[in-house]
């Protein structure tokens, strides 16, 4: 009988990150898991800093981080959800795809300096896909929010 594996212990720091998303700098949106519930839920933090490349070109005299990016560092602490979910196994990285976004709202600017917050609540799985429901917060206040869906890479 195989022992049951052991989950990732908090904070959760970006090494431990990097072994669960194929995502890499500049694309790796997730700086820290602060808490999670496997199959709940999952809290995560993104460090906004004026070094981001997006900030060069999206409005460089006044600097705002592009809400697409936004919605991919949900999308990416969702992905660490589902990892954690579904028959955590160190090593192995299955690979989601985010496949539909519904109910989209972005209500506040996000700035260099800021901290998002990633508040991520799972809905329901069916088979191989997974719907979320995620907020991300800029000191308690949600500058954007989402439903996701995001399906596992089938061969």
């Amino acid at each position: 009988m195989t022992a049951a594996p052991t989950l990732p212990s908090l904070p959760m720091e970006s090494q431990v990150i990097a072994r669960m998303l194929p995502h890499r700098y500049p694309f790796l949106l997730v700086d820290r898991v602060t808490a999670y519930e496997v199959g709940k839920s999952l809290t995560a933090i993104k460090n906004v800093t004026v070094n981001e490349p997006f900030f060069q070109g999206h409005f460089p005299d006044y600097p705002v981080m592009p809400g697409v990016l936004i919605i991919e560092a949900l999308a990416q602490a969702s992905g660490l959800l589902v990892h954690l979910t579904s028959q955590y196994v160190p090593g192995e990285t299955p690979l989601y795809f985010l496949v539909k976004i519904d109910k989209a709202k972005f209500t506040q600017i996000v700035k260099p300096g800021d901290q998002l917050v990633l508040d991520i609540q799972l809905k329901r799985i069916i088979r191989n896909m997974a719907i979320f429901h995620g907020r991300a917060l800029v000191d308690g206040k949600v500058a954007a929010e989402a439903e996701m869906m995001c399906a596992e890479k089938t061969e």
